[in-house]
């Protein structure tokens, strides 16, 4: 991968875990809980949302080493769950928003690469291509279900509430370990998930672009 797209993946890839966390405190400011609003996290500005590690570091050193995974995220929307108007539905609701962000934007710009291409602009398509499957990669990789990626919280919120008890239990233990938890999940992933999961997304990939 040359400088030029090393450079414009990274970007793509800041400003879609950005989105992905301004969805989550819409969601919830929608719900009912103002917190997000409150803490002035309801922006696109990125200098609110940037977390210098997870927004800029690992992403970095997963491009340029090609690892074969696109994984990053910003600092999280505070949002407070007792506040939501839907107390059974809304964690589910607001942790999904994130990833629903993400996957509208994989169909946009993996729409507009298609006709790009049938119109004979590579350049275009190439860039919306690569816009496509970045937002693609992180909708579905947040939606495993696994702590602390959002799918967990999907998975807890709509289980009935004697099982997400235990899940949330579960949950808090690994978030309990900070970076390490974090550590421990991608290193899960790639070893035991990466290969499948990468041949599944080119798969839904082909087909979006064509």
């Amino acid at each position: 991968m040359d400088p030029t797209s090393i450079i414009f993946t990274i970007i793509v890839l800041i400003l879609s875990v950005i989105l992905h966390e301004v969805a989550h405190g819409y969601a919830a400011y929608a719900l009912g809980d103002p917190t997000a609003k409150l803490s002035g996290r309801l922006t696109l500005n990125p200098i609110q949302h940037i977390d210098p590690v997870g927004s800029i570091l690992i992403p970095a050193f997963l491009v340029i080493t090609g690892a074969g995974i696109l994984f990053g995220w910003a600092k999280p929307v505070p949002y407070n769950p007792f506040n939501l108007r839907n107390q059974r539905w809304g964690e589910a609701m607001v942790a999904a928003a994130g990833s629903a962000t993400n996957l509208f934007l994989a169909i946009v710009f993996g729409l507009i690469a298609r006709f790009a291409y049938e119109l004979g602009a590579p350049v275009f398509g190439d860039l919306s291509a690569a816009i496509a499957f970045v937002n693609l990669f992180l909708g579905l990789f947040n939606l495993i279900p696994i702590p602390p990626m959002d799918g967990y919280t999907v998975l807890r919120g709509v289980l009935p509430y004697r099982y997400s008890l235990g899940l949330r239990s579960f949950e808090d233990r690994i978030r309990q370990m900070g970076m390490l938890g974090i550590v421990i999940v991608l290193l899960a992933f790639v070893f035991f998930f990466s290969t499948p999961f990468f041949i599944f997304i080119s798969w839904l990939f082909s087909i979006l672009v064509g």
